[in-house]
């Protein structure tokens, strides 16, 4: 790729609104002859075999079908699964063979974006340099072009029925062995998103008591004041049924945010907490090891230093959380937005998984979800979103990094501040954590308001 050429990757496939560049119908086509030609070249020949899936966006269906193009013209076969939760193509593809994955969904965003992620044959996310060589076939298509099929090497598609029972059914076979949900009061919000048929079925089918919040999608609507990132309502509806817990995903059900007895929002840093506590008590917390990201609260270092667990940060993203994970023997790790991986139960971020685990906990420990998660302090936290006009290193804008320099003099050691670009959208995120909200909100609006001034849109 040139220096010239605009990266399409991010931390999580290629994401953009839908029908602007780069989410484009041709984009699409070609990214799936792209990866369908490394799969043959790979298996010396031998046609591919690879799962689409897809959240509830409206612009799925026309990405979709262009992955089914671009599949089929390039000698492949595309085995369609519907709408099901992004963890739920990584396990159809291990449970019907495939060699590959795609996942169309923008995850947390607005409607209107939409993306296209990737996984390898075991269920893992694809690596960087295996990104990377499939993005070099988009930036110059020609060479596939030329050798393009044709007669009986032309592709098909074909759909799996019953790939929901099939997610559904290993979704609850991560819960312990004996163990029920019976009188348990939950309540889910499924944001509209990919996890509106998954979640109620599994926790009902285990007994639980469910009221189930944003599940008529439309196309539309995923995401729209729902969901993981907006839990008022569910607050709301918990207290007000005065349940056991309240359960909320995001658009493509890979994210947990969980709201306790009390109403009370609990992130992925409480129950990365609750979960390795738990999996140490059992002596089965691999290598004394939790792995968070920079993102993740101060107070998770205090409350893991307590409970004597040894914590590693990784960088942002949930593919860095599990290349972690792998690298120093690790089976749990999480980022504060509530990607949790659970390593000797999925082989990437799953909401529902990770909610049976905690449940799990709560069981049986008696306890309410308030009083598991009460050994973690969270340090007030400031973030600040700033939508870009450019995006020149951090580095190089000095009235902003004068700014950063003196917050940190500031803070010292009673706080930190992360500055850093979206892997998946055009902004920049101003993260403060300090000993007070005057002080964090002071320092972080300060240096949002700088890198506005500078390079805002």
């Amino acid at each position: 790729m040139s220096d010239t050429q605009k990266k399409l990757f991010g931390t999580d496939g290629v994401r953009g609104v839908a029908n602007h560049d780069p989410m484009m119908v041709e984009m699409a086509v070609n990214l799936a002859r792209a990866v369908a030609h490394v799969l043959r070249e790979r298996k010396n020949g031998k046609r591919p075999r690879v799962i689409i899936g897809k959240d509830t966006r409206l612009s799925g269906y026309m990405l979709e079908n262009a992955l089914v193009a671009g599949l089929c013209s390039m000698g492949a076969d595309a085995i369609l699964v519907g709408t099901l939760p992004t963890p739920g193509i990584a396990v159809l593809v291990r449970d019907q063979k495939a060699d590959a994955g795609f996942v169309i969904s923008a995850s947390h965003n607005p409607f209107e974006d939409n993306g296209i992620k990737l996984f390898s044959c075991d269920g893992y996310k694809l690596p960087d340099a295996e990104e990377a060589e499939i993005e070099s076939y988009l930036h110059n298509p020609a060479p596939l072009l030329a050798i393009l099929p044709d007669g009986g090497l032309i592709g098909k598609s074909f759909r799996v029925e019953d790939a929901l029972r099939r997610y559904v059914d290993f979704c609850k076979g991560t819960f312990p062995k004996g163990m029920d949900l019976k009188g348990a009061r939950i309540v889910l919000d499924c944001g509209n998103g990919a996890t509106y048929r998954a979640a109620p079925l599994v926790f009902k089918e285990l007994g639980a008591r469910v009221t189930t919040l944003h599940a008529m999608p439309n196309g539309l609507n995923i995401n729209a004041n729902c969901g993981s990132q907006h839990t008022e309502a569910l607050r709301e509806q918990v207290i007000a049924e005065r349940a056991d817990i309240g359960l909320a995903f995001d658009g493509d059900g890979d994210r947990l945010i969980v709201i306790d007895e009390n109403g009370t929002e609990l992130t992925g840093d409480h129950i990365l907490y609750v979960c390795a506590k738990a999996l140490k008590a059992k002596g089965k917390l691999a290598n004394n090891l939790a792995v968070a990201t920079m993102m993740s609260n101060f107070g998770l270092n205090e409350a893991m230093k307590k409970e004597d667990i040894r914590l590693l940060r990784s960088a942002v993203g949930d593919r860095y959380v599990l290349e972690t994970m792998q690298r120093e023997g690790g089976v749990i790790g999480s980022e504060a937005s509530g990607h949790m991986i659970f390593l000797d139960k999925h082989t990437t971020g799953d909401g529902i998984v990770s909610a049976l685990q905690l449940l799990a906990v709560l069981k049986e420990s008696g306890l309410e979800m308030s009083e598991l998660a009460a050994g973690m302090r969270m340090y007030p936290q400031k973030l600040v979103n700033v939508k870009l006009a450019r995006k020149p290193p951090i580095e190089s804008i000095a009235p902003v990094q004068a700014l950063i320099r003196e917050g940190e003099t500031e803070l010292g050691d009673n706080g930190r501040i992360l500055v850093r670009y979206s892997g998946t959208q055009n902004l920049c995120r101003v993260m403060v954590e300090g000993p007070t909200e005057e002080m964090t909100a002071r320092i972080c609006e300060g240096i949002a308001g700088a890198i506005q001034k500078e390079i805002g849109a």
